[in-house]
């Protein structure tokens, strides 16, 4: 078989041609001492059972496809947001290179990030060097207002010291010494991409207002009637954070949102390049320690930020992802507490609409069953929010998910009649889940784009929620925070319970009546 320019086939295509087909039957049958066919079919149907499920659950040092990304990819994710700020890895080019391609491949835009380009030298005699030129580099070609330096495994393990390094290169005249370069260690090795993030902001907080490391004064802090917002990680963030914004100006409040994403993966196409887009300015940063308070909407996704922001004399509120009537609510009542600032009667109007389509669509939502898998605020906002609409939250589970996580989202589940049969498993990965989808069946699941391979396993039915999501797009730019995020997300499993009804009906013998109302 052969290709020509009028005739380019396609890999998914190209590989299930015949010649292909027996190069790879040859291989399996000489090389690979494959069982069965038998074999493979009897052990496939064990894996479904509770005796497999024991065994797999019993696992200890291995993880089979974790549901979570590493730290760099969060502390990437967390210095877009700010004002002409360039990512710089401390670690190899094909680290950084993942970290782009993953960011790109979710949000559909480019994603600038540097490396030192760490090589097998640094690793045995320190990547001083590297960072000496890569911060020259980075700062000499690509003209940006702030490097925010992250680092990946290799430069943990051999111990690199990021605070000394940025100080050796400033010395050297990489970038002038009142340049901003804030730090944060983000060892790929251990948390997940949410710790990255969490240690990235809180790197940039502690810069701008603990003195720069050691170069000007701390900040003395001159409270005012602002708040600070911060989003976390989020695969919804240009949506999301214009909802926010939205919500804030219809009520009046004064506010920064630190590490503003919304303009960042939503550039126009309009003749002119963007490398750096939106973000909170440098100035918002530094003036945002006089805040009166500051609000997460994750708090698993910046436990270490809001601890160093309460030492500076701020109150926090640590929320979970406000999706649907309770979470907005609940998140707009601390706007209000704190803010002075009462909810405008348009936003309660939005309020009732969302409870006027949940009453529409009770009948087909009410009881069924789902599964869902993400990050833990994302986990515990989808669990709150299919609560309200009658369904059960039958199995939840995050990889990245701790002891704390799962304790708050049993006693969420236990609140509600609609909970009682429901679990939570924390630090579990989706060949777990895969054995709970066979154990205790659900009508449909819930998480990213790689839950695909679990719908075609199990056939259970993937709505897609998450980070990150491939195979779609543009949902991004849709919010599923707010009144308005939760009837999209209303929506979307409204579709998708619509779409498997319809995958079910057998022209002449069940789709008479009301198959075209519903």
């Amino acid at each position: 078989m052969t290709q020509s320019a009028d005739n380019v086939i396609d890999h998914a295509v190209l590989f299930r041609e015949t010649e292909y087909q027996d190069m790879l039957k040859a291989k399996r049958k000489n090389f690979e001492k494959a069982p069965s066919d038998s074999e493979v079919d009897r052990i496939r149907e064990w894996t479904k059972t509770p005796e497999y499920q024991e065994k797999n659950f019993a696992r200890e040092a291995l993880c089979i496809n974790p549901a979570k990304a590493c730290q760099p990819l969060g502390a990437v994710f967390a210095a877009v947001g700010f004002e002409k700020t360039l990512p710089f890895v401390h670690g190899s080019q094909g680290c950084v290179a993942y970290y782009r391609s993953h960011l790109s491949r979710h949000f559909k835009e480019p994603t600038s990030a540097v490396s030192s380009s760490m090589t097998e030298d640094a690793a045995v005699f320190g990547g001083l060097n590297n960072m000496i030129d890569g911060l020259a580099n980075a700062y000499a070609l690509y003209q940006p207002k702030m490097i925010a330096v992250s680092t990946t495994c290799m430069a943990e393990v051999i111990g690199d010291d990021l605070n000394a390094f940025i100080k050796n290169a400033k010395e050297k005249g990489s970038v002038p010494n009142e340049f901003d370069v804030p730090f944060a260690h983000t060892p790929a090795f251990v948390g997940s991409h949410v710790t990255g993030y969490d240690n990235a902001i809180k790197g940039i907080v502690e810069h701008f207002w603990d003195g720069k490391s050691g170069t000007v004064d701390k900040l003395e802090r001159k409270p005012n009637e602002s708040i600070n917002f911060i989003g976390g990680f989020d695969g919804y963030t240009v949506g999301n954070l214009r909802e926010v914004k939205r919500l804030f100006d219809t009520m009046g409040v004064s506010y920064t949102i630190l590490g503003d994403t919304s303009d960042v993966w939503d550039t126009p196409t309009d003749g002119e390049f963007r490398m750096y887009d939106g973000g909170t300015t440098l100035e918002q940063v530094t003036n945002a320690v006089h805040a009166k308070a500051t609000i997460s909407m994750q708090e698993f996704c910046t436990e270490k930020t809001l601890a160093t922001i309460a030492e500076h004399g701020q109150e926090v509120v640590a929320l979970n992802h406000p999706v649907g009537v309770t979470g907005t609510d609940r998140f707009l009542m601390e706007v209000s507490r704190l803010t002075g600032k009462p909810i405008p009667d348009a936003i309660t109007k939005e309020r009732g609409r969302l409870v006027d389509a949940i009453a529409d669509s009770n009948a087909h939502i009410h009881g069924k069953k789902f599964a869902i898998f993400g990050d833990p605020d994302l986990c515990y906002g989808m669990a709150e929010f299919l609560l309200e609409l009658g369904a059960e939250p039958t199995t939840i589970l995050a990889t990245n998910g701790n002891k704390a996580w799962e304790a708050k989202v049993q006693a969420l589940l236990d609140s509600s009649p609609f909970g009682k049969d429901c679990k939570v498993y924390a630090g579990k990965d989706l060949w777990h889940l895969r054995s709970l989808l066979f154990t205790r069946p659900v009508d449909f699941l819930i998480g990213n784009t790689y839950g695909k391979y679990l719908e075609r396993d199990t056939s259970t039915p993937l709505i897609r929620v998450g980070f990150p999501i491939f195979d779609r797009h543009h949902h991004h730019r849709a919010p599923i925070w707010g009144y308005q995020g939760g009837l999209n997300l209303l929506v979307k499993i409204l579709d998708k319970i619509f779409d498997e009804m319809d995958k079910n009906v057998v022209a002449g013998v069940n789709d008479i009546s009301f198959d075209i109302i519903r």
